[in-house]
């Protein structure tokens, strides 16, 4: 049985009238796969302005890549993008919203950019007294909590406001937390999801797979770049520009003395193999990597 999400359950009608933001990108979908955008606008919405994250509204551009503003040729709406010259909104951008909708499916890792995009977006919003509706969608890794809480000094749009790696919290828990945690006072609502539990991985909700970012085209990639993308601090390439982002990991200097290694060493749930790979962008671009390919067999 399929999940029904936030913008499956949002009362359209209650949004005539008044002028209305969209935080977005090609996450923004109902279940039966349209996008939210169109939604509102067939259903009479004044939408004025859109917004969106790393990777554009599109969800299109490459991971680390500057957006810029542009105009949606569809609907001629100007579209504001909070990953190029601000990651925050300015005043000018929010300027004549009476409401910002966010909807975005997230990773529930802290690593994500796509949730500082929210806190800041949140803070900007209590400070204009502009109402913020959070369309809820799953955690995919389930509710459970994992790892360290990066050290306050240390904070960036990569790490911060006191979140674990793995914090189990679905976006409009996270919405809620942010605005309780650091008193952000903003007129939140939350539109909640119906049939989801905390012991939900995505495969379990009956959604189709909705690619939050170029580099995660499935589940399993999600379940490794929980790890793996820690490695990105290194001289390791984690399959970034390969068909199979974090399930690759290797670089030029790698032998096979890593796999033999490795293989004296139990790890429950997952399997492993000898690969060599070349990155077409990122690290190590267009040069031979030797590593391994990993494989999730007990996601729990």
């Amino acid at each position: 049985m399929r999940i029904k999400t936030g913008i499956d359950n949002l009362e359209i009608q209650k949004l005539k009238g008044i002028n209305v933001a969209l935080l977005t990108n090609s996450t923004g979908i109902s279940s039966d796969l349209r996008m939210d955008l169109d939604i509102l606008i067939d259903n009479g919405v004044n939408v004025v302005k859109l917004f969106g994250p790393e990777h554009g509204i599109w969800g299109a551009a490459a991971d680390g890549v500057k957006v810029g503003n542009e105009v949606d040729p569809r609907y001629e709406i100007p579209v504001y993008s909070l990953y190029g010259n601000n990651l925050r909104p300015t005043d000018e951008m929010l300027d004549g919203i009476d409401v910002m909708i966010y909807d975005i499916q997230d990773v529930g890792l802290r690593f994500y950019t796509y949730i500082y995009t929210l806190a800041y977006t949140m803070e900007a919003c209590g400070r204009h007294g502009i109402k913020f509706i959070v369309l809820d969608r799953p955690n995919p890794l389930s509710g459970k909590i994992e790892g360290p809480v990066i050290k306050k000094d240390l904070e960036s749009f990569v790490g911060g406001y006191g979140l674990p790696l793995r914090y189990g919290l679905t976006v409009g828990e996270l919405a809620k937390y942010y605005n309780d945690a650091f008193k952000m006072n903003v007129d939140l609502e939350i539109i909640k999801m119906d049939g989801w539990n905390r012991d939900m991985y995505y495969d379990r909700t009956g959604l189709f797979w909705n690619t939050p970012s170029p580099n995660l085209p499935a589940l399993e990639h999600t379940i490794l770049y929980e790890g793996f993308c820690l490695l990105e601090g290194i001289n390791v390439s984690v399959g970034r520009g390969t068909v199979h982002p974090f399930k690759y990991i290797g670089a030029p200097w790698i032998d096979d003395r890593l796999y033999d290694e490795m293989k004296k060493i139990s790890h429950p749930g997952i399997e492993f193999r000898k690969r060599v790979f070349v990155p077409l962008t990122s690290k190590y671009k267009d040069k031979r990597c030797n590593g391994l390919e990993f494989f999730v067999t007990d996601k729990n």
